[in-house]
């Protein structure tokens, strides 16, 4: 496993905004749980900060959407429920669709040149059997692919669904594919780009988020369901 994610002393002359960005990698990566109360004096100790920054950071992600407030108890990592899953993956195919169609039709020899290395850095994180890395590099494929079709609103987009992405993915740690077949999954994407194969790609790319919000929301107890 690797230390993506965990918490570690900010400089006293940090911003608030560096200190959100701690917070935020700390949600992404899961060293903060959803449903983890976030105490000012616990987390100001283990970052080294005073609390008017920490506090500030901390409205940061509750306007982002990534901590909710409980009045008289304090603030909490948010928890994703399954339609939020559902929610993010959609919000995501609609990007990543679109992104497909601009890069067939005009930017598959960048997409190509960019793709064949982010997917050589899967390659590389899928024989290591490191889930952290595995995730981290499909997310940065995925990311290369937005960024390939040279829309810059695509990307803000993209951006805007990273920390959720990156939530989503870290729930999925015990559903996640086998190495070879996550690997296989985006070469499949890769080559239908080689081909210029559009109707191939767009079906790959839905398969690809339909699967896993099949495989994070199987995780998940129903109402009606024990946990544990």
């Amino acid at each position: 496993m690797s230390a993506s994610g965990q918490l570690r002393p900010v400089p006293r002359r940090s911003t608030a905004e560096l200190i959100a960005d701690q917070l935020r990698s700390a949600i992404m990566y899961g060293s903060l749980s959803p449903g983890d109360q976030l105490g000012e004096a616990d987390l100001a100790g283990r970052l080294g900060v005073s609390r008017g920054p920490l506090r500030e950071a901390m409205q940061r992600l509750v306007q982002e959407g990534l901590l909710r407030s409980e009045r008289h108890r304090g603030l909490f990592v948010r928890e994703l429920t399954p339609d939020d899953v559902r929610d993010v993956y959609t919000a995501r195919l609609a990007v990543e669709r679109t992104a497909c169609e601009l890069i067939i039709r005009g930017n598959r020899g960048e997409a190509v040149a960019r793709l064949t290395p982010a997917l050589e850095r899967l390659a590389e994180a899928a024989r290591s059997h490191d889930r952290d890395l595995m995730s981290d590099a499909d997310q940065a494929f995925h990311q290369t692919l937005v960024s390939c079709a040279g829309n810059s609103r695509l990307e803000r987009m993209a951006q805007t669904l990273l920390v959720e992405t990156r939530m989503c993915l870290t729930a999925m740690q015990e559903t996640y594919p086998e190495p070879d077949e996550l690997l296989q999954e985006h070469r499949r994407i890769l080559d239908a780009i080689v081909d210029g194969a559009e109707d191939r790609l767009l079906e790959l790319i839905e398969e690809h988020m339909i699967d896993t919000v099949d495989r994070i929301n199987a995780e998940r107890p129903t109402p009606d369901s024990p946990e544990g």
